[in-house]
């Protein structure tokens, strides 16, 4: 059992196990038992925050209702660090129920979070090659060439 703190400090264990399984399908709607098979859930687990939460709030269930918090509380003390971290724990914990197949797991997940963090590099040196001034002048030039408006009210938002 590994733990996480999210946001508001609160102190969160993870525990998977055969139980934890079927509370993770009967309250996400996600069935923990496909990441032997390969596939897409694990991506989703990496990439997607929600879908993390909504596993992680399964798990920690029992928790949250001894502790009174709700699970929009809970929702709201997952953001940033308190994902990345509660990301982690629950991924050790695969590895570690999964126990034969962990270290492959462990490894498809090391895997697409190198490719997530070089698709964020490649997007990041993208943007750091971007002129906001150029971006700004084509932009008005397009607008003044194509319309009587003027640059400031073509600035504006349509009506709606």
């Amino acid at each position: 059992m590994r733990t996480f703190t999210d946001n508001a400090g609160r102190t969160w264990q993870v525990a998977v196990s055969v139980t934890g399984i079927e509370e993770v399908k009967a309250e996400a709607d996600v069935d923990l038992l496909q990441l032997v098979e390969g596939g897409p859930l694990l991506e989703r687990l990496m990439r997607n925050p929600v879908v993390l939460c909504r596993v992680l709030y399964a798990l920690c269930k029992g928790q949250m209702e001894a502790k009174g918090v709700s699970a929009e509380e809970f929702g709201r003390g997952m953001a940033g660090r308190a994902i990345t971290e509660a990301r982690q724990v629950l991924l050790e914990e695969i590895v570690d129920f999964f126990h034969q197949e962990g270290p492959t797991i462990r490894r498809e997940a090391e895997k697409l979070l190198a490719a997530y963090h070089r698709l964020l590099e490649a997007v990041n040196l993208r943007l750091d090659g971007v002129d906001t001034d150029e971006l700004v002048e084509r932009a008005l030039a397009s607008v003044d060439g194509s319309s009587g408006d003027s640059p400031a009210d073509s600035a504006l938002p349509p009506d709606r």
